[in-house]
């Protein structure tokens, strides 16, 4: 019969590794997502803390008298891998706003969809770029470059040792605000600039031939044009996955210096 063994103070460190990875799971991109079983997410979890806890060397963590300083503890890591996965994530929600705009100078603002990803109503081509750049997320190794990344948090940031400062953590989100406006424009940059060459296009024909209704004819074109500027611009998804990935690599750096 095999006999295993372990004291209490490395089960209770093994346990904040797990809640901090389990809380990474919960809000980080690719293995959130409502599709994935919540048993391959906590077997996931469970598995890579189990693989982390032999490698980590030093399993000393802040002295604590009661349950209640322990839960204090929990809470931190539990926040430590929320706000980890959660750098990841939002970079991946600049791709839904590209398709927002999109949408709405193209004149299929309306048409919207669920994701079934997020139980969230999203503009269609939102929800086509969503996956498409997901895909090419995974097909490039994203998913490896935040578990390394995940694993590498536990030597910049201790077990129980992150440190919250809201100046530090507004600063964050006003750097992602930033990249979020820029990166979205970027990417919707051909058709806005298309339609707007096509709205002076009718507006100069509404001068020149007033007696026809250009406003039937508009949304026609512009439904036309913006489908048509979508297929000719397939050719710079590649880039767009260059862009969120480098924004994810970016992210999880600038909020993970906020809690050393």
């Amino acid at each position: 019969m095999i006999n295993y063994s372990i004291n209490i103070h490395n089960l209770e460190f093994f346990l904040l590794i797990l809640i901090r990875l389990s809380m990474f799971v919960y809000s980080a991109p690719f293995f959130s997502q409502k599709g994935i079983p919540n048993q391959v997410k906590i077997g996931f979890a469970f598995f890579i803390s189990i693989l982390l806890y032999g490698v980590i060397g030093d399993k000393t963590i802040p002295v604590y008298s009661t349950v209640w300083g322990y839960a204090v503890l929990v809470l931190r890591e539990a926040l430590t891998g929320l706000v980890i996965g959660f750098s990841a994530s939002i970079c991946t929600s600049i791709v839904s706003f590209a398709g927002r705009i999109i949408d709405m100078e193209s004149g299929l603002s309306m048409a919207n969809l669920i994701d079934p990803t997020t139980n969230m109503m999203e503009s269609m081509t939102g929800v086509l770029y969503q996956y498409i750049i997901t895909l090419m997320l995974i097909i490039s190794g994203m998913y490896e470059y935040i578990i390394r990344a995940l694993a590498e948090t536990f030597e910049l940031i201790p077990v129980a040792g992150a440190v919250f400062e809201e100046e530090r953590m507004v600063s964050s989100m006003i750097t992602f605000l930033e990249d979020y406006m820029s990166i979205g424009f970027r990417i919707c940059l051909p058709v806005f600039a298309v339609m707007l060459l096509l709205n002076a296009v009718l507006g100069i024909m509404t001068k020149v031939a007033p007696q026809v209704n250009m406003f039937a004819v508009g949304i026609q074109l512009k439904v036309l044009v913006g489908l048509t500027t979508l297929f000719l611009s397939v050719g710079m998804l590649p880039t767009v996955n260059q862009m969120i990935f480098n924004e994810v690599k970016k992210m999880m750096a600038v909020f993970v210096q906020t809690m050393m």
